[in-house]
C-alpha cells in the first residue's frame, strides 16, 4: 500500500474483527467453490489465473507435468504471522511503516495464499490500516516470473526479481525457456507475488492506494520475507523486510477432493 495526502476513515476495534472474519468465509467460500468447478473439469482457474497442471492420462489420473510444487515450509502456512518494515521513501522524505503480515490460507498445489497486511504508523491515520491481499506462487506450473498484468511488464519483471540474491541462480534459464523447466522443489527460496485486494478497516479514500503489487522472496530456512513495491505511480523498490514472529494463531488449509 502507498499513501496519498487525504483524511482517514476508521472502524473500531470490534467492527475490525468481524469484518475481517466475515471476508476469510467469503474467500474460504469462493475459493471452494471454484476449486470444485476446477476438479470437475479437470482443468479451470484459481480467482480467474489459469491452472496448467491439472492434465489427465488416460486412466484418469493427473499427468505428471515435471513441476514438482515448491518445498512445504511450516514457516509458509496457515496462521503464521510476520513483523517487520515497509521503506516508502521518496525524493522528499525517508519514512518507513511497521507492518506486520499474516497469513490465512495456503495451498502450495494450486499456488495460491492469502493473507492480511496491517500498516501501524501510516501518516494521517489515527488507526493501523489493514488490508487483505492475494498471493501467486511462482512454481513454473501455476504462475511463472512474468506478471502478465497490473501494468508490470516483462522487463519491470526481471529488473524487480534481480533485486533479490537469491533469483540471480535462476535467470539464465529465464532467459532460455522462460523458466517452463524449473524445479523448485528443492529450492531454499520460494517466489510470490502478493495483491492487495480490499481495504479491511478502512474507506476507499482513505488517502492509501493499493493500485500495486508486491515481488515477494521467502526464505525457506527462517521464514523472513523481503519484498518490493511495485506501482508505476509510486515510488519505486519501496522495500518489504519481514522476519516471521513464531507465532500461529487462526488461518485454514484448502483440502484437496474429487467428486465421483
Amino acid at each position: 500500500m502507498y499513501a496519498t495526502r487525504r483524511s482517514m476513515i476508521h472502524l473500531e476495534d470490534e467492527e475490525l474483527d468481524d469484518e475481517l472474519d466475515h471476508l476469510m468465509l467469503l474467500m474460504m467460500g469462493e475459493y471452494r467453490k471454484r476449486k470444485h468447478k476446477q476438479r470437475k473439469k479437470h482443468r479451470g482457474s484459481v480467482f480467474g489465473h489459469k491452472v496448467y497442471n491439472q492434465n489427465r492420462d488416460e486412466h484418469g489420473q493427473e499427468a505428471n507435468t515435471g513441476h514438482p510444487s515448491p518445498p512445504s515450509c511450516s514457516l509458509l502456512s496457515a496462521g503464521r504471522s510476520f513483523a517487520g518494515t515497509q521503506n516508502v521513501s521518496s525524493l522528499q522524505k525517508d519514512e518507513a511503516w511497521k507492518v506486520n503480515v499474516r497469513i490465512h490460507g495456503c495451498d502450495l498445489d494450486q499456488g495460491y495464499l492469502c493473507g492480511t497486511m496491517e500498516a501501524l504508523n501510516v501518516p494521517l491515520a489515527d488507526t493501523p490500516v489493514v488490508t487483505f491481499w492475494e498471493g501467486e506462487i511462482v512454481d513454473a506450473k501455476n504462475y511463472t516470473f512474468f506478471t502478465g498484468k497490473w501494468e508490470a511488464s516483462p522487463e519491470d519483471d526481471i529488473r524487480h526479481w534481480s533485486k533479490f540474491p537469491s533469483f540471480t541462480p535462476l535467470l539464465g534459464q529465464i532467459e532460455t525457456d522462460g523458466g517452463k523447466s524449473l524445479d523448485f522443489s528443492n529450492y531454499p527460496y520460494i517466489f510470490m507475488r502478493w495483491k492487495e485486494q480490499y481495504f479491511v478497516n478502512v474507506g476507499v479514500d482513505c488517502g492509501l492506494t493499493i493500485a500495486g503489487f508486491y515481488y515477494v522472496c521467502f526464505s525457506c530456512s527462517d521464514g523472513s520475507i523481503s519484498g518490493l513495491y511495485y506501482d508505476p505511480n509510486s515510488s519505486p523498490f519501496q522495500k518489504l523486510e519481514l522476519k516471521c514472529t513464531n507465532e500461529k494463531k487462526s488461518g485454514f488449509t484448502f483440502s484437496s477432493y474429487e467428486l465421483q
